[in-house]
């Protein structure tokens, strides 16, 4: 399936009252694939996607236009937005411990590519703390240094294990038995599509 085509398939997947910050809207879009533009109008569709939730078909259309355009920025985010609607997104404020105290000296990579694990509050049948694993994407930022703190998007590898999180609750990284870092929930959204629970107030 050729780029045009993908990129044309999701456009028409978009709402022509959807627009971007800069109020950039779909019938721009189709101007940019009318002449052949096709990384800005993959951007700009990125950007629609930023807005209200678009299907599961709009980011595997992109995903698929990025992987022919070998944009492997674009395409780790479009499968990433994938995985969101499949397994569901926790968005969090996370804390790492600093190199001198954690056993990470390194920066934690930004796209996806890390599936720590979590104490999401399970106990395991001794009585010990169970983790769960979560891909972990650092929002606006390719990396994040030892005792650096961010906004990043959890996805969950078995959303069952997640259900009962809820915002406001704090949980903790792991990449070893030891705390690579604390992060309290600012947002749930479920698998099935629908806005989780809001931040609370108290």
């Amino acid at each position: 399936m050729d780029v045009p085509y993908l990129l044309e398939a999701a456009s028409l997947l978009v709402p022509e009252e959807n627009a971007t910050e800069n109020d950039v809207t779909v019938s721009d879009i189709w101007d940019y694939l009318a002449h052949d533009e096709w990384e800005i109008a993959l951007g700009l569709l990125e950007e629609l996607g930023d807005g209200p939730p678009l299907p599961l078909a709009f980011w595997e259309s992109l995903a698929d236009a990025a992987d022919q355009l070998r944009l492997e920025r674009s395409a780790a985010w479009c499968h990433w937005r994938c995985s969101e609607i499949r397994n569901g997104v926790i968005r969090a404020d996370l804390t790492l411990r600093p190199a001198a105290a954690a056993r990470r000296k390194t920066p934690v990579p930004g796209h996806g590519v890390l599936r720590p694990m979590w104490d999401i509050g399970h106990l395991s049948p001794t009585g010990g703390a169970a983790v769960s694993i979560a891909g972990l994407w650092v929002e606006d930022m390719p990396f994040l240094e030892p005792g650096g703190r961010a906004t990043v998007r959890l996805v969950p590898l078995t959303p069952p294990q997640w259900t009962h999180v809820e915002a406001g609750q704090r949980i903790t990284m792991h990449e070893d038995r030891s705390v690579a870092g604390t992060a309290v929930i600012l947002e749930v959204h479920q698998p099935d599509g629908h806005h989780g629970r809001s931040p609370r107030t108290d």
